[in-house]
């Protein structure tokens, strides 16, 4: 996937995080204010972070890729594709 598809997705997964009524659970999580989450929506860290988040539940992944209909993995593919997603994770 191009970081372009990657960044896509990732802005979708963040209309569906707010439409969820998660935006509350994301901000305590990061700390993020509202006016930083609108500022860096199209920043691709920024970006990677809401698929990290997103990625931390099953059932937070199952939402996200219904509602854009795809498949379960390509949200972590969407996340490799933006900048830090190559590195390994530990847990």
């Amino acid at each position: 996937m191009r970081q372009e598809q990657a960044e896509v997705v990732a802005l979708r997964a963040l209309e569906w995080l707010v439409g969820a009524e998660l935006l509350d659970t994301f901000q305590a999580t990061t700390g993020a204010e509202r006016a930083q989450i609108v500022a860096a929506a199209e920043d691709a860290d920024f970006l990677g972070a809401v698929l990290d988040f997103i990625l931390m539940q099953d059932d937070w992944v199952e939402g996200a890729c219904a509602a854009q209909s795809l498949p379960y993995d390509r949200l972590l593919a969407a996340r490799a594709a933006l900048p830090g997603g190559n590195l390994p994770h530990w847990t």
